[in-house]
């Protein structure tokens, strides 16, 4: 009975503080009442600071909540948290400006714990000085870290981020160092404990790597790549890597280029593949040449492709030696898609009874057919042949080529009848960075015409001109008929710009049609143009596009009808059997 009169005493109360909760204390996701319906005793109130753990909100309903607020109202409700970084708790303009524009997930929580339909900053604001935020929160998500992350990482016991002045001095080295900040999460999760390094000391782990020889640049790449380098003192098998790199004429500052922050590098791993690379070679001084004609090769997979390459080329009766020679001359084959044709095809070869000597004789003497030819299965070839497996046996026995041209996946008109020079041609577009087996591949065996060796010969005239071979390669996959034209041809239009016209090379890269225009198109609308800018009818310099692509009777209006002696002199030089 007392319990009772007691209850019926603290109802209204109970009711009150639920309705005036939100007003004079904080929102209803942050002030919770909490009583277990069969539970008779006294209501209990928790009161904690505003979190997403608090709030429960995951991944999935922070997405759902990027719908309900407009960008305007998310920008007001950044600013709000911006002014509350840097006003209130006193951090600088740049870290409160970054990561109030840079914690998304958390400005859309904050928001989903005011009233966004009045005013969003006053709302915010009103919110945040009452209810402190755990400040770890949008700090993590700003480096990048993923929000479903972000919980396992907050520290015990401390809300703001000057608590942890160890971290922030370590972070703060980072930044300056030249690592930008949404890598900083990545290593933050791999190495927590670079954060825990005492002043200075940091700082001097990053410039002794810059003392064995490393550029500030390739060092920033590996410590986002990995970042246990830091950990402790010098990694002395990544040392003993960058040792073995030099002694073979490497430049250990091209390695950065190969690492990503995607996957993980064991040096020990790489290290011993070295060391195998060089037994298998027999002192020979040949691993500079290879990792030239490959660098990735000693990366991925941390050397571990190396081994199984060495090891399916032992099973088929290979010895070492002709196996380091066909890996030397073929280092493609390390990728993903040769590595499983290659097995594929042994296992094909196997399967139908094929002598093991036949079989290392075909890979040893046809590994880039065998390296870029999906192959069907035994049943399936047979089937389509109508012959038993013996007898498929005998066939390629007698021919080996036929294994490619019956088994093969792919029909390429006349190239079905002579497969080397598909896979020449598909080798040099894979080089230019075509990925195999793609819709744009199959595109660009149609569009290039030629040999592989001539599409070579035609690319390196661009290269040889000045262009970067990555700019070259650009030029290339934006206008494919440049390659369609001979040596001399292309020579020939490379040399009119830098020299006739006074262009910088650099401008192909913005208009590489340049070189698919015939040269008689070229030499009369540029001695036209010439003529004009020499009589300052026309601007210096106009852009070679605006010459060139423009219709013919826009060309009259703009370059010929500018000057009164205009069309008399355009007469002259389209009747002129050599304008250039």
């Amino acid at each position: 009975m007392f319990t009772a009169r007691i209850r019926g005493k603290l109802a209204p109360l109970s009711r009150m503080m639920a309705q005036l909760g939100d007003r004079l204390l904080c929102p209803p996701r942050v002030c919770e009442m909490s009583r277990t319906k069969m539970d008779p005793s006294p209501i209990s109130l928790k009161f904690r600071c505003f979190s997403r753990s608090s709030l429960e909100l995951g991944e999935s309903a922070g997405t759902r909540l990027a719908h309900r607020f407009s960008r305007v109202t998310r920008s007001k409700a950044q600013e709000a948290l911006f002014d509350y970084l840097h006003c209130t708790r006193s951090f600088s303009f740049s870290d409160a400006e970054y990561i109030s524009k840079n914690s998304p997930n958390f400005v859309q929580d904050l928001l989903s714990n005011v009233n966004a339909e009045k005013e969003v900053a006053p709302a915010i604001e009103r919110f945040l000085r009452y209810n402190p935020i755990n400040e770890f929160e949008p700090f993590f998500e700003s480096l990048g870290v993923r929000p479903s992350e972000v919980q396992s990482l907050l520290p015990r016991n401390m809300m703001f981020l000057s608590d942890d002045h160890l971290m922030l001095e370590n972070f703060q080295t980072l930044c300056n160092y030249g690592i930008p900040r949404n890598k900083i999460g990545k290593i933050f999760k791999e190495a927590r404990d670079i954060f825990r390094c005492n002043i200075g000391v940091l700082i001097s782990r990053l410039e002794a790597y810059e003392d064995i020889g490393l550029s500030k640049s390739t060092i920033i790449k590996l410590v986002i790549c990995c970042p246990t380098l830091l950990v402790g003192g010098i990694d002395l098998q990544f040392v003993k890597v960058l040792d073995k790199l030099k002694g073979h004429g490497v430049d250990i500052n091209c390695i950065g280029e190969y690492l990503s922050d995607s996957k993980r590098y064991s040096w020990g791993r790489i290290l011993d593949t070295i060391e195998f690379l060089e037994k298998a070679n027999n002192g020979e001084n040949r691993m500079g040449e290879l990792f030239k004609r490959n660098p990735a090769f000693l990366f991925n997979g941390s050397g571990r492709k190396v081994y199984v390459v060495f090891g399916l080329l032992l099973k088929v009766g290979i010895n070492v030696d002709e196996a380091y020679v066909l890996f030397a001359e073929n280092p493609y084959i390390l990728s993903e898609k040769s590595l499983k044709n290659i097995s594929k095809a042994v296992s094909f070869l196997t399967e139908i009874r094929v002598e093991m000597d036949l079989i290392a004789d075909i890979v040893s003497n046809h590994m880039k057919l065998l390296a870029s030819s999906s192959l069907k299965g035994p049943k399936t070839v047979c089937k389509e042949l109508k012959v038993i497996r013996d007898c498929l046996a005998v066939m390629i026995k007698e021919d080996p080529l036929k294994l490619f041209q019956l088994a093969s996946k792919w029909r390429v008109g006349t190239l079905y009848q002579d497969p080397t020079k598909y896979i020449e041609k598909k080798t040099f577009l894979m080089r230019l960075g075509f990925v195999e087996n793609s819709e744009e591949m199959t595109k660009a065996l149609k569009r290039f015409r030629g040999r592989g060796d001539q599409l070579q010969e035609r690319f390196d005239c661009l290269v040889q001109a000045g262009l970067d071979f990555n700019l070259a390669s650009k030029i290339v996959k934006q206008a494919p008929t440049v390659l369609n034209q001979t040596k001399d041809v292309i020579e020939k239009k490379i040399d009119y710009l830098i020299n006739r016209l006074g262009y910088p090379l650099e401008i192909l890269v913005a208009f590489p049609a340049y070189l698919c225009y015939d040269m008689e198109r070229i030499q009369k609308r540029v001695s036209m143009y010439i003529w004009s800018r020499d009589r300052g009818a026309v601007k210096p310099m106009m852009s070679i596009s605006s010459i060139l692509a423009c219709s013919d009777a826009r060309f009259v209006r703009y370059f010929v009808g500018v000057h009164p002696d205009g069309a008399e002199m355009w007469e002259s030089i389209k009747h002129s059997p050599n304008s250039g």
